[in-house]
């Protein structure tokens, strides 16, 4: 940690870390191997970045995959655009699919995901690796919203949380998991009615969500994905950098990118570094705050 009162220590910048890749999204950092897996989307790849030996490839079809996280035993699980499913690879390299379908009908394309203490998985299912074929594949939707979903490992069991979020992003919980915070980009496709802001959700201990509202305005451009420390400062992606509201919904500081930013994680040891996935390239910063998504985490 730096000694330094503000969450972005006075003169820290971000450094690039590594480039050339086409659409840059979902950061995780992997704690075992002191390094950090990205996806390139349209690129249909996944990397891996570490200060010891650089950039990558940890997968060279990835299944357009997009978002990605760690469950409590350490595995990965994402979401994908291509095979439109949440999947799972183990530390040996196997990856299977985990859900695919609600009530017979095909997920749109799972686009993040965050993992509760528990072990259950909640996502987003926009429609935007079927609209193209540059993030998925062409198709029509099955389903007759896009909605956020959590699902069971355990019981096999999927279900709809809300319906109140029309093109619903990335999303994050509060570090006691008692808020849900969702990114609503809808104001993409439909300018008029669309918002560009994160909603929040009160969470019971049954995992019911209370009625959404609006937690926070984002822009320029719109919401992405976004990860929150442990004092429930979010750290949400936006068209000119990272802004960082606080849990209030107050925007307090923002952390300029020089590329548009997709979305954060934060790593290192004491997770203490944010880094940061903006369209060609990883960036990252070091910050005087800790993230809180590792704690589900054995």
């Amino acid at each position: 940690m730096i000694d330094d009162n503000r969450i972005v220590p006075t003169g820290a910048t971000v450094t690039q870390l590594c480039t050339g890749v086409i659409w840059a999204e979902g950061p995780v950092w992997l704690p075992e191997d002191d390094a950090v897996l990205f996806s390139d989307v349209k690129g249909c790849k996944v990397y891996r970045w570490s200060e010891d030996t650089g950039l990558h490839i940890e997968k060279e079809y990835s299944h357009y995959s997009n978002g990605n996280y760690l469950d409590p035993k350490g595995d990965l699980v994402t979401c994908e655009h291509g095979r439109r499913c949440i999947s799972r690879t183990d530390k040996q390299g196997r990856c299977d699919i985990l859900v695919d379908n609600y009530d017979g009908k095909r997920l749109n394309s799972p686009n993040d995901l965050v993992v509760k203490s528990d072990g259950t998985i909640w996502f987003t299912d926009p429609p935007y690796g079927i609209l193209g074929n540059d993030e998925g594949f062409q198709a029509p939707s099955q389903m007759v919203g896009c909605y956020v979903y959590r699902f069971d490992p355990a019981t096999q069991s999927l279900d709809i949380m809300t319906t109140d979020v029309q093109r619903p992003n990335g999303l994050a919980f509060s570090p006691d998991e008692s808020v849900l915070y969702v990114a609503d980009m809808s104001i993409v496709e439909f300018p008029t009615k669309g918002r560009r802001e994160l909603r929040r959700f009160s969470v019971d201990k049954e995992d019911n969500l209370g009625k959404g509202e609006t937690h926070c305005i984002v822009e320029p451009g719109i919401p992405d994905g976004f990860r929150v420390d442990v004092d429930g400062n979010i750290f949400c992606s936006c068209d000119s950098g990272i802004k960082i509201f606080d849990k209030t919904g107050q925007q307090i500081d923002v952390i300029p990118v020089p590329e548009r930013v997709s979305n954060c994680t934060f790593g290192g040891k004491d997770q203490s570094y944010l880094y940061i996935t903006a369209t060609t390239s990883l960036y990252g910063i070091q910050l005087n705050t800790q993230g809180s998504q590792y704690t589900h985490l054995l």
